[in-house]
């Protein structure tokens, strides 16, 4: 209870002060915010970071695709789980071979 009490006493003094400040001191802070964003130099930071950003996404979509070559939910949802996955590189194997597995025990004869 008592930092409920803190906090709202907290806002009321808040408020009291911002609305002494009133709109001119708002009006201030605004102009000097436009200000700084205008800046030449700070347009040019900005540009940079927004670009090493943007390279630093790709960077990781990247890798994370090498990781999970899956492209869509369909796609992660019609993968063989593993027993068939097994069944399917055995498969594929003696396929490439041109060996072909024994049909009581799925091993390649």
């Amino acid at each position: 209870m008592r930092y409920r009490i803190t906090f709202v006493a907290g806002l009321a003094i808040g408020y009291v002060l911002g609305a002494k400040a009133g709109r001119a001191r708002y009006e201030q802070l605004a102009r000097t915010a436009r200000k700084v964003a205008d800046s030449p130099l700070v347009q040019e930071v900005a540009g940079v970071v927004g670009a090493q950003a943007g390279n630093a996404g790709r960077a990781v979509y990247d890798k994370a695709v090498e990781k999970m070559p899956i492209t869509s939910v369909r796609d992660f949802l019609a993968r063989p789980d593993h027993d068939e996955e097994i069944e399917l590189l055995e498969w594929e194997t003696a396929h490439s071979n041109g060996t072909t597995p024994d049909p009581d025990t799925g091993r390649n004869s």
